[in-house]
């Protein structure tokens, strides 16, 4: 088993949308025993997270997970723990979430190479 710093993206909705997009990225540790894994096991967190409440002014708010856009292994320390987390807002959303995407796509497939070169 090994130790990977993993970085899920989530989309902050309020109301209807009305607002300059807003992102939250977090760095998660994940115990894994490969690459591939903890990047399955990464956004299955992500998913699993995702919310809806009501803020302070009674609008409904999403975090909507969009996926994971970075993967490093790393050393010993507790799984599934927060390490960072930012929100900020973006002025165009889809190119931001079709680029959180493209990185999601690329580290899988590097997870599934590392695995057909350990077979």
């Amino acid at each position: 088993m090994k130790w990977y710093l993993a970085k899920l993206v989530y989309r902050i909705i309020c109301g209807e949308g009305e607002h300059t997009p807003q992102f939250d990225e977090q760095l998660r540790l994940i115990y894994a025993d490969d690459y591939l894994h903890a990047f399955n096991k990464a956004r299955l967190i992500g998913e699993r997270e995702e919310d809806n409440f009501l803020n302070n002014m009674n609008k409904p708010v999403k975090w909507k997970f969009i996926d994971v856009s970075e993967m490093h292994n790393f050393d010993t320390l507790i799984d599934g723990a927060e390490m960072y987390s930012r929100i900020y807002e973006q002025d165009d959303a889809e190119t931001y979430i079709r680029s959180t995407q493209n990185k999601a796509k690329h580290l899988l497939e590097n997870g599934i190479n590392q695995l057909m070169l350990l077979n």
